[in-house]
């Protein structure tokens, strides 16, 4: 079983934001579905243009989310976010949130997640909001000599704790990110989408010149998928792996029978003729080798690696999927 609770605020009374709630809304149907269309999280949207997101209701949505067993449990929030430099905790804030009472505390939030295992295996917290970096920091609940991040817990946030959340083009910038990483961008060669996955793509988009710098903190000892895509490389043709290869440092010989296109070559080659059966090969080695599994040796392309009857090899990532074929692992 996999839940989520997905929560957008636009309608504060005295510092109204734009685009949560299509944030929340468009993060929800994300996560409900596969890229095949599968069910994939059973979604709980809490948005502002349909509840008044008080704090009382806020509270009680993300303690029902950690209640009961669940595979992964995800908590997204785009709202305002705030750290009490009096008491220094960090909060999401309410749509009455006020002085005292901002809302839901991030040490609250982590604390649930904490004691949520092992009845939720992977608790992934998604926060994009100002200073939501604050939630990996704080200092450990129960005893000094535990992990302040508990077992499968997993933070990913939008900003450090001194930081703000900027706006993109259709989400705000984060956001528009980590959508982009569940729609495919994200996904290894097999389809799955990780959150470290998503913290790599949003770390790489940002960049190193941008002032806005996210956080991704996680104690997981299982591998967690929140959504599955199209493999980058068709599963049938990576089983062939092991056959193409007998080892990881053979390489496969190719030749002109492979290679359909026959523009700009020598007569001789184009007298060679195609082979249907080399051509699907080299379609599916073409596809390992755009996703970095595959190199031709010798040349830079795979297109002359068959014009010219080179060979191609696998590489050290090519490697480890070709035995996780051998292994029968997908």
């Amino acid at each position: 079983m996999k839940r989520a609770l997905v929560v957008g605020i636009d309608a504060y009374p005295n510092d109204p934001l734009t685009g949560c709630v299509n944030d929340a809304v468009a993060m929800g149907t994300v996560l409900a579905t596969a890229g095949n269309g599968d069910p994939n999280f059973s979604v709980r949207s809490l948005t502002s243009q349909d509840h008044e997101v008080t704090a009382a209701v806020l509270n009680e949505a993300v303690e029902e989310l950690f209640a009961g067993d669940a595979e992964t449990i995800v908590l997204y929030f785009a709202g305002h976010g705030i750290i009490n430099r009096e008491t220094n905790t960090g909060h999401i804030v309410a749509q009455d949130g006020r002085k005292g009472g901002w809302g839901m505390s991030l040490t609250d939030i982590l604390g649930l997640a904490n004691r949520a295992y092992p009845r939720i295996k992977s608790s992934v917290i998604i926060l994009d909001s100002c200073h939501s970096g604050f939630a990996g920091e704080v200092a450990a609940l129960a005893r000094e000599d535990v992990s302040v991040i508990g077992t499968g817990v997993t933070i990913l946030t939008a900003s450090h704790r001194e930081g703000t959340a900027a706006d993109g083009v259709k989400h705000g910038l984060f956001t528009e990110i980590v959508l982009d990483g569940l729609r495919g961008a994200a996904s290894d060669v097999l389809g799955n989408i990780t959150p470290a996955a998503l913290y790599s793509l949003v770390d790489q988009t940002l960049g190193p010149w941008g002032g806005q710098r996210p956080i991704y903190k996680a104690n997981v000892q299982t591998f967690v998928t929140l959504r599955q895509v199209e493999p980058r490389v068709p599963k049938e043709f990576l089983r062939r792996l092991p056959n193409l290869f007998p080892d990881e440092t053979s390489e496969f010989q190719l030749d002109p029978s492979y290679e359909p296109a026959r523009d700009n070559v020598p007569p001789e080659i184009k007298a060679i003729p195609v082979n249907e059966a080399h051509v699907a090969i080299f379609k599916g080695l073409q596809a390992c080798n755009r996703n970095g599994l595959v190199v031709p040796v010798g040349t830079e392309h795979m297109y002359y690696a068959a014009i010219e009857s080179r060979s191609c090899r696998l590489t050290a990532i090519g490697a480890h999927y070709r035995k996780l074929a051998e292994e029968r692992r997908f």
